[in-house]
């Protein structure tokens, strides 16, 4: 389980495609602190780090997040939101968040706000994911690339988030433009509403 609360951003150093595989290299400070088969964050993606060597860390990704992430797009050099998993005597200073990613989004506006910026991201809207609670709400959470934020102005199928100035130097925020894929996950407490509500009324 995560917060939303991104640490910082690591660097890929490589890529290996390993048949229905991706192994993805990367480094970042904490490094040290890892241990094999513990579970990291990777723009919202949970993944279990595999090797630890030279400063840098492996984490093995299959066929299925590589669909429904943006993973599969990353190449070296890239930038990448990374999360430890929450520690159960911290503070849930942003939302539950699974590292199940839901689907990917697509930036189409990046607004500067005189000193913090809204970006707006269109999504594949599907109304039997809807009934599910693959949807946004006004004030709601949801978590983009690993970042809990906040919805502002959701249509049917956009939403908007504001990013402060932190958000946006210490995350890949800053690497974000018009076209760029990120990964959503929405609120697992909504899809627990609309999974209750599903229920009920086939008892019914």
């Amino acid at each position: 389980m995560f917060s939303g609360i991104v640490e910082e951003y690591a660097e890929v150093v490589g890529v290996v495609k390993d048949q229905e595989n991706l192994h993805l290299t990367l480094t970042c400070s904490f490094v040290d602190e890892l241990k094999i088969d513990q579970s990291v964050s990777h723009n919202g993606v949970c993944l279990t780090v595999v090797r630890i060597e030279n400063g840098t860390y492996t984490v093995t990704a299959m066929k299925e997040t590589i669909e429904r992430s943006n993973i599969g797009l990353l190449k070296v050099g890239d930038k990448v939101n990374v999360e430890r998993s929450m520690l159960m005597n911290g503070r849930l200073d942003g939302h539950i968040v699974q590292g199940h990613v839901d689907q990917t989004a697509v930036c189409t506006s990046v607004e500067d706000a005189e000193g913090s910026w809204y970006y707006t991201f269109r999504y594949d809207f599907r109304p039997e994911m809807a009934r599910r609670g693959y949807f946004t709400v006004d004030k709601g959470s949801v978590t983009v690339n690993g970042v809990s934020l906040t919805v502002c102005n959701p249509t049917r199928d956009t939403f908007q988030v504001a990013i402060i100035p932190y958000t946006f130097e210490h995350t890949n925020f800053h690497t974000l433009k018009v076209g760029s894929i990120v990964n959503l996950e929405f609120d697992i407490i909504g899809k627990y509403i609309c999974r209750m509500k599903e229920v009920v009324n086939n008892e019914e």
